[in-house]
């Protein structure tokens, strides 16, 4: 899954264009390393996500094509 895709799937932001935007501007890290939004997250992953002067990050448990509320968080680890 695309992580502009993951992003917005489980809810980590709420806009599949704000998280295309936020990984063109640099603002979103997998492992480490700046991601476009075309990366293919995989389970195991380590998202970084810097929401202006903070940084959250989060580890993907598991890649769902569509989530419910209830089962968005199921799909990440904040760390």
């Amino acid at each position: 899954m695309r992580l502009d895709k993951y992003l917005k799937v489980s809810r980590i932001i709420k806009r599949r264009t704000v998280a295309n935007e936020a990984c063109d501007a640099g603002r979103v890290l997998v492992n480490g390393k700046v991601q476009r939004a075309s990366y293919d997250v995989k389970v195991g992953d380590v998202i970084t996500v810097n929401f202006g002067t903070q940084a959250k990050e989060y580890q993907v448990l598991e890649v769902l094509e569509h989530a419910l509320k209830e089962d968005s968080s199921k799909m990440f680890k904040q760390l």
